[in-house]
């Protein structure tokens, strides 16, 4: 396909993306017939029940990617004609090209470019996930810090800060002590069990330690039974709040050590640095 091709086509069809108050992208399906080179609405429809087809089968909602609509053109004679048409998400577009004709040059092109701009959201999407989890585990070592200091300015005992922690992980963990989640989750040994947890649980760790911060210094508690009583008291209802929602922090699986997502996050940034385009092509082929 000569370059000129590639360079009208990609314009044309970024051209013709939409973006909902939600701020998702989406495409006309009518639009797309006719940049995918095919003249007849009813033979494009062919095409797009069997993209709903392959949808379904990859275990993704077909209302979520083909969502039907109402259209008004314009007629004749200031008349207007009201038409069916569906808004497509980028996923649905790359399952309607998957399914094309393959003689098309729109089509060859479609296949490459949603496969492309799928992956770009799915490595986004992931990059924000990992970033985020980084940023919780940061500011639960700064909230323990915190924690840890105040306990010894209350207390004048450096090991009550440990004590009072455990007793934290055993009311939020529904009974479970630091020590049996380390060994539910495979934690190695002199790890801390944060650094395997998933991003829900490290913040909300991180949100009753913050109020038992703030209440140790409000109520001016001054000795390790009474912050202990406030760090269990936090963290049940921390733990009740997850429970209403349907979350058992004790059940969910252990992630990614913090430090290899850390060392990877970096290297993927040296990567992107130097060539956005191979650290792309590397990924979607598996080469994380």
């Amino acid at each position: 396909m000569k370059q000129e091709l590639v360079i009208s086509l990609t314009e044309t069809f970024e051209d013709h993306s939409h973006t909902t108050e939600n701020g998702v992208e989406f495409w006309f399906a009518r639009e797309i017939q006719h940049l995918l080179g095919y003249t007849e609405w009813r033979n494009f429809l062919k095409v797009i029940v069997k993209a709903k087809i392959a949808c379904e089968s990859s275990d993704n909602v077909i209302d979520h990617h083909f969502v039907d609509v109402n259209k008004t053109i314009a007629m004749p004679k200031s008349a207007e004609k009201e038409i069916d048409d569906l808004m497509l998400t980028r996923f649905a577009c790359y399952l309607i090209a998957q399914n094309g004709d393959p003689k098309k040059e729109q089509i060859a092109f479609a296949q490459n470019y949603f496969a492309i701009q799928t992956r770009k959201f799915e490595i986004i999407e992931q990059r924000i996930k990992d970033w985020e989890r980084l940023q919780a585990r940061e500011k639960l070592s700064l909230s323990e810090k915190e924690l840890s200091g105040l306990i010894f300015d209350h207390t004048g005992n450096d090991k009550n800060f440990a004590i009072i922690r455990s007793k934290g992980d055993t009311a939020l963990f529904g009974g479970k002590s630091t020590q049996q989640m380390k060994n539910k989750l495979n934690v190695p040994d002199g790890r801390a069990l944060a650094d395997f947890l998933p991003t829900i649980t490290i913040k909300a760790k991180d949100f009753a330690t913050e109020i038992t911060i703030f209440n140790t210094r409000e109520r001016n508690l001054r000795s390790e039974g009474a912050i202990s009583t406030e760090h269990i008291k936090n963290n049940k209802g921390v733990r009740n709040l997850l429970l209403e929602r349907g979350i058992k922090p004790e059940d969910l699986p252990a992630e990614e050590d913090i430090k290899k997502l850390e060392r990877r996050v970096k290297g993927e940034e040296k990567k992107l640095g130097k060539n956005p385009d191979k650290f792309l092509n590397e990924d979607s082929n598996g080469d994380r």
